[in-house]
């Protein structure tokens, strides 16, 4: 039992917190014999950049959205701004019409963002291509930061950054999404430091067209699938923080489960899918990744979390030892600030140290509810969105 209990508790300290800290140490340890390079922007190089946007009724963003297009600091005539609409059925696609230099793609039927994507892919000539979505907004900059990675030929892709408008006196989806989007920054920026990033976010990515490689229709999580496809093919996923999608958090904790349980259930899809990244023997650097950073949080390690607890409280009753008695002790403090963050949450309580508990709780509550609605197939690859504040 003793065994069981810390081995479970490694496993959980080594998935959120011993994964960063190694690979913090591994790419120090690598700057030592590899000085790192920068990849600096070079005028010269301006390869055709489709700027693909997958909108589903969101008439409510989409005019400031083309402008923030118009905004973006990168030659006109190399960049051709896209909008595939399908299934839309208020005035998205009559919005987006009246702009010109703007294509758009749209039909009536609804069958998913990756089944739009797969349409629409076999019509774009650039040799760039960059997916973000209709409620965010790009920095200027971002075309010319992502695209400059594309000098070395060994990357296939490259991440944006994600950033969470987080208010001063935000709620528990706000303070913890904010906090966790931090937290994936540094990982993503020493993933890349390292070897390369093990996936996407959909509010801003890019890829070689060149390398695209549709994946199911069904697929839920279709960037992350996108971008993994290449790097199994041996390219490498770059991440380029200066070039970054904003957006606000979910509207409240309800839509930010509703959005993790879709994200944890499109996680165990493509564990399943993508045999290549979990095959030690095909890349042995990108499978170590792959499992620290996605595998371990997608699967086992939310279920640890109760083993853990459940261990801890029997182990007591035959060793009531101070260091398991501290351990449990430290477990119930937790839980308690977890469920003193729901208590503030609901009475409408600002207190930021309660949330990041609550917000662990809920993402791991997600994951486990995912995991059981994808194997109950009970999740749509065309989803109803989360709501975002405004």
């Amino acid at each position: 039992m003793k065994i069981a209990f810390w081995i479970s508790l490694f496993i959980i300290f080594y998935t959120y917190v011993g994964y960063g800290i190694l690979l913090f140490l591994l790419v120090r340890i690598k700057r030592l014999v590899v000085p790192p390079k920068k990849i600096i922007s070079n005028k010269n190089f301006t390869p055709t950049v489709t700027l693909l946007i997958a909108a589903y009724n969101e008439e409510s963003y989409i005019d400031e959205k083309v402008k923030n297009c118009f905004e973006l600091d990168y030659p006109f005539d190399k960049l051709q701004i896209a909008f595939v609409t399908d299934g839309s059925n208020d005035s998205t696609p009559e919005k987006i019409n009246k702009y010109n230099n703007v294509a758009l793609y749209h039909k009536p039927e609804r069958g998913g963002k990756m089944a739009a994507i797969k349409r629409v892919m076999p019509m774009i000539e650039s040799e760039i291509v960059v997916f973000t979505d209709a409620n965010t907004f790009l920095n200027p900059e971002a075309i010319s930061n992502l695209v400059k990675h594309y000098q070395n030929p060994k990357v296939g892709a490259v991440a944006g950054e994600k950033k969470i408008q987080v208010e001063k006196h935000a709620d528990a989806s706000s303070a913890g999404e904010g906090f966790y989007w931090k937290y994936e920054s540094a990982l993503k920026k020493w993933d890349y430091e390292l070897f390369s990033n093990v996936g996407a976010a959909g509010e801003l990515f890019s890829i070689r067209r060149q390398l695209y490689q549709p994946v199911e229709t069904d697929t839920i999580i279709d960037d992350h699938m996108i971008a993994m496809r290449i790097a199994e093919k041996g390219y490498v996923i770059a991440y380029e923080p200066a070039a970054f999608a904003l957006e606000t958090a979910s509207a409240n904790t309800k839509e930010e489960i509703k959005r993790k349980i879709r994200i944890a259930a499109g996680g165990m899809q493509s564990i399943l899918r993508l045999k290549k990244s979990a095959n030690p023997f095909h890349n042995p650097l990108l499978t170590f990744q792959y499992f620290s950073h996605r595998v371990l949080r997608w699967t086992i390690t939310p279920f640890l979390l109760i083993v853990v607890f459940i261990l801890n409280g029997l182990i007591l009753i035959k060793d009531p030892s101070p260091l398991y008695q501290l351990l449990f002790g430290g477990q119930v403090l937790f839980y308690l600030l977890s469920f003193a963050g729901y208590i503030f949450e609901q009475r409408n309580i600002r207190i930021k140290a309660f949330f990041i508990p609550y917000y662990f709780c809920l993402m791991n509550y997600a994951v486990i509810a995912g995991i059981f609605r994808y194997f109950r197939k009970n999740q749509s690859a065309a989803w109803e969105k989360s709501k975002r504040k405004v």
